[in-house]
């Protein structure tokens, strides 16, 4: 483990995630017609909740760590620590909204792309490239095809896929096939236990923080395969 990169990401992902109230909070809402807008919990109100701002940096600090210790000086830390503080941001508002608002993942393919590009090329490696447009194409066909024939999955889902194949695709195959298959595995592991133990009473599944730990999950396996 490289513990003075994770030392260092950590400091850079907390730093980053201080500003994840103010992503929320600067989150447009959706029109007063619009279903999405039935009985949700404005943006502004989530952003205010008790204990976010330091919640928010510990688990942005947190995802830093992961990915510090587990890659090194590595130019992938370019976009993985950009989505440290987003992954953080858009974990929290699936889970109390059920929804992946869109204002935050689009934006997140033009920044994640140019890092993606920024990276491989800094690395002298641009047939990585084309693993990060494989992993796009490749995890947000999969995910199109499950929001198209399995009942709940929302299309917030298929547009953060993309954003993840972009980032696991980039670091290889391992990452992009491990990573992607462990949201699946987390959400199953992690959901039942929590609704055995009354953690939550909601039947509905927030699917995107398990998606966003996977990640996680592939960068680790790809360092260590």
């Amino acid at each position: 483990m490289h513990l003075v990169v994770a030392a260092w990401c950590a400091a850079v992902a907390g730093l980053l995630g201080l500003l994840v109230p103010r992503l929320v909070r600067a989150l447009p809402e959706p029109a007063p017609d619009s279903p999405s807008a039935t009985d949700k919990v404005p943006y502004a109100d989530l952003a205010a909740a008790p204990g976010l701002l330091w919640k928010a940096a510990l688990a942005s600090a947190a995802a830093g760590a992961v990915v510090g210790g587990a890659l090194g000086a590595d130019w992938a830390l370019l976009f993985l620590l950009y989505l440290c503080p987003v992954g953080v941001a858009l974990g929290y508002v699936d889970w109390r909204l059920r929804l992946l608002p869109t204002a935050l993942i689009r934006p997140s393919y033009l920044v994640v792309g140019v890092l993606v590009v920024a990276a491989g090329l800094l690395a002298g490696e641009p047939r990585r490239l084309l693993g990060a447009l494989v992993g796009l194409a490749v995890l947000r066909a999969l995910y199109w095809l499950l929001w198209r024939f399995t009942p709940g999955m929302g299309f917030g889902d298929v547009r953060l896929s993309g954003v993840i194949g972009l980032a696991l695709g980039y670091l290889g195959a391992p990452a992009l096939l491990v990573g992607g298959y462990a949201g699946f595995v987390l959400g199953v592991v992690l959901w039942v236990p929590m609704r055995l133990l009354r953690l939550t009473t909601d039947r509905s599944f927030p699917f995107g923080p398990f998606m966003l730990l996977g990640v996680l999950v592939g960068v680790v396996w790809q360092a260590v395969s």
